[in-house]
């Protein structure tokens, strides 16, 4: 049997893959918002602003207030 010593960066992972997919499982691929990105953080905050103001949210705000102050120890 071989070592991975010898193999590229491209083999390994190409093995790594192949070990994943035996056991059922299969790559997928998420894009997330760039928080690099200029107006990022004004756009969060635009957003933060309307869901304060909307009663729809509340319950929601409520609950991420309350888990935001456990504290476990």
């Amino acid at each position: 049997m071989s070592t991975n010593t010898n193999l590229t960066p491209q083999e390994k992972q190409s093995r790594y893959r192949r070990r994943l997919r035996r056991k059922g499982l299969r790559p997928v691929q998420i894009w997330v918002p760039d928080t690099r990105a200029a107006g990022f953080a004004g756009e969060c905050r635009r957003q933060a602003r309307l869901a304060a103001r909307s009663a729809q949210e509340k319950p929601a705000l409520n609950f991420i207030a309350e888990i935001a102050a456990w504290d476990p120890a």
